[in-house]
């Protein structure tokens, strides 16, 4: 693992990509490839790329044939449109790669569509993140490619979208092709624009499909109504929900206490975090008193001042990835070795 490395320029980038093809390398190239062996996992986030069409293309056609890499995030640099285009070529030709990030970098609706289109077939990505993409249409359109690659693509247990702007008709189609996912299991929805309207469509997809465990709603506008819609579907038999985030939605008393009565209800729900709503303290003294909610699981304590009790907030949050490779039971054959080349 090396640290405090500086960003890489396109020199750095073009250098890198003849150690990731998996075939002899001579030369100055064989020196490195000796000292840091056989890579899994590689780190390349925020780096100084000034030529991304070029450079991209040649680490992209590197990984074509790489059998070794199971874990790429590339979040935070500029990869654009044509960049992401060279990767999508490359998912189709790569048969291990688990995990790619791609958040924040400068993907537009051209690319994030690819990008849907080619896990419809790919069946090694276990978790993929492509929040905070460059998306200036309001139609919505990677939505429904997003929708029909879920109702197709078994694989995937991990899926970000956090930042790209959903709203409930996007989710509305979301929800239309999870009805027929049963892989899914965290499915991130944070900082967009889902109302009472789409919640009460994902409620209405959890009532159906218990594959889902972990949801991340925070920074959305579920308000009290979005909470009880939510409820009902963590109340409902069957429900699979384990985690859920539902910070800064704007929920008031009835939303919060309809959570309490549903987690009462429902003893699969472990984790809730809630900060950043309308918090009384009776919404939650019940299930924090009687053990039910525990302290390390939500991101709410209750502390007591001249007789009156108040909340603080706790910086416990939902956990940020749910896949890990190798998955539990899977073995790889490599040494696992992460190479991290980003500013620290």
């Amino acid at each position: 693992l090396l640290r405090g490395v500086q960003r890489l320029n396109d020199e750095d980038c073009l250098f890198l990509s003849g150690c990731l093809k998996n075939k002899p390398v001579t030369g100055e190239q064989f020196t490195i490839r000796t000292h840091i062996g056989t890579f899994t996992s590689l780190h390349f986030e925020c780096n100084r790329i000034r030529q991304p069409v070029e450079v991209w293309k040649r680490f992209c056609f590197s990984l074509q044939g790489n059998s070794s890499l199971l874990s790429l995030r590339l979040s935070g640099n500029k990869i654009g449109n044509r960049g992401t285009m060279y990767l999508a070529h490359m998912l189709q030709v790569n048969t291990g790669l688990q995990e790619l990030e791609l958040a924040d970098s400068d993907l537009a609706t051209q690319s994030v569509i690819a990008l849907t289109i080619v896990l419809k077939s790919n069946r090694s990505l276990r978790s993929v993140d492509i929040s905070r993409p460059l998306l200036f249409s309001h139609q919505e359109e990677w939505a429904v490619h997003c929708s029909e690659m879920l109702a197709m693509n078994s694989s995937l247990v991990e899926l970000h979208l956090g930042k790209m702007g959903l709203t409930d008709a996007g989710m509305e189609r979301l929800t239309a092709g999870l009805r027929f996912n049963h892989s899914l299991r965290y499915l991130d929805l944070r900082c967009n624009r889902v109302t009472r309207d789409g919640t009460q469509h994902l409620a209405g997809l959890l009532k159906e499909n218990p594959s889902l465990q972990i949801i991340d709603l925070s920074s959305n506008r579920l308000e009290d109504e979005g909470a009880v819609y939510l409820s009902e579907a963590i109340s409902w038999p069957g429900c699979g929900l384990k985690e859920c985030s539902v910070n800064s939605n704007n929920i008031r008393t009835k939303g919060l206490l309809a959570l309490t009565e549903a987690m009462k209800a429902n003893t699969t729900l472990t984790h809730v975090y809630i900060w950043g709503n309308y918090l009384e303290e009776p919404a939650f003294r019940e299930l924090m008193s009687g053990g039910r909610l525990l302290p390390e699981r939500t991101d709410v304590s209750a502390y007591e001042v001249d007789g009156r009790v108040f909340l603080a907030e706790v910086f416990t949050k939902l956990r940020r990835r749910y896949y890990s490779y190798p998955a539990a039971g899977e073995t790889t054959d490599s040494p696992v070795c992460t190479l991290q080349l980003h500013r620290t």
